[in-house]
């Protein structure tokens, strides 16, 4: 799991693998002020306790519904090409308890290895593509009926 003490180096990280302005893009607009869920963010050390790559969740509204929002996922472009991100990926969904429903803006040929499919009636804020809006069920039927824009988290905190 990642510490409060990996928070810096994770964020370099991001830094790293992620455009400058990543912060700019509307997931990071769902994110600011909105701690991630703590117990599904991961890194990933080597066994000299090098930072190889992590993963964070985030909640949010669907419209009615609650969801998670998975990213970012990064890998350090040394450890590139090793099956680290997805390694990352299935491990911390294996994490997953009280949730229903992940969400994520990507790639559908990469994250449809992992289950996730086109959400057709789910609105990220723009310019999201909608084309990359991409989400999985984690109990059977958990997107069915949800539909609608994606919105800042508003309950209580869940740290």
């Amino acid at each position: 799991m990642e510490h409060p003490d990996d928070w810096w180096e994770v964020e370099a990280l991001y830094d790293l693998a992620f455009a400058p302005g990543r912060e700019a893009l509307s997931s990071y607009r769902l994110r600011n002020d909105v701690p991630p869920v703590p117990d599904i963010c991961l890194v990933a050390r080597d066994r000299l306790g090098i930072l190889g790559g992590a993963i964070r969740y985030w909640p949010v509204h669907v419209g009615d519904a609650d969801a998670l929002l998975l990213g970012p996922v990064a890998v350090h472009p040394t450890r590139q090409g090793e099956g680290l991100g997805g390694l990352l990926i299935e491990a911390s969904l294996d994490l997953v308890t009280d949730w229903e429903r992940v969400l994520l803006v990507g790639d559908a040929p990469y994250y449809g290895r992992f289950g996730f499919r086109k959400l057709e009636d789910v609105r990220m804020p723009p310019p999201t593509n909608p084309e990359r809006v991409l989400g999985r069920a984690l109990t059977p039927g958990a997107w069915d009926g949800v539909t609608g824009n994606v919105t800042r988290w508003s309950k209580p905190t869940l740290a």
